[in-house]
């Protein structure tokens, strides 16, 4: 044998094909992430249809009761308290119905406003926070079956096995469990 044989000609070292060329295993293990997102437009379409049913609601008229958006931060006015709850209500519904889930919904404290009106900040959030990561870290630790891992990547979570059955057992616990927050799985690689 001579060198050209064992580097190819091109002085380029041939990869033997059982060792993989000392790289070990070159295909990925399965892995998915764990986010916690909202789609902004159905955010926006659920806030137009409130909008559009309490301008039609007897229940409504004359109360001066609004919804104003900006990105994701809502503000609920009308003249008492309880026309507050009603429009929070109506809000929830149409959220619901759009598919936005109201774990990531958080109310702000009822404020007075002016001319005798009351107002309600709203935020969506959006992402998922370090302590929430380490969170769900921490409980993935608790309920994977061995060889899971799972690390934090910026606003997301991956997680990794060598098994696909021991990632899809961890999805369905985690859908299980009450976290405070909406995820969702995206990204499943086999």
């Amino acid at each position: 044998m001579t060198a050209d044989d064992r580097t190819g000609g091109a002085g380029v070292p041939l990869l033997h094909p059982a060792t993989n060329g000392g790289f070990g295993n070159l295909r990925a293990m399965p892995s998915f992430d764990i986010v916690s997102e909202v789609d902004r437009q159905e955010v926006r379409n659920a806030v137009d249809q409130a909008q559009r049913e309490i301008s039609t609601r007897f229940d409504f008229k004359n109360t001066d009761s609004s919804i104003e958006q900006n990105e994701l931060v809502l503000t609920l006015r009308s003249v008492s308290e309880d026309r507050l709850a009603a429009l929070r209500v109506v809000l929830e519904e149409r959220l619901v119905k759009r598919g936005v889930s109201l774990k990531g919904v958080e109310y702000g404290e009822i404020e007075e406003a002016t001319q005798n009106t009351v107002r309600q900040t709203v935020e969506i959030k959006v992402g998922i926070s370090s302590d929430k990561a380490r969170e769900i870290n921490k409980l993935i630790k608790e309920i994977g079956p061995k060889g899971v891992n799972s690390q934090t990547q910026g606003d997301s979570i991956r997680v990794q096995s060598k098994k696909r059955d021991h990632l899809q057992s961890v999805m369905a616990e985690l859908k299980g469990a009450d976290l405070g927050i909406p995820l969702q799985f995206q990204n499943f690689r086999d």
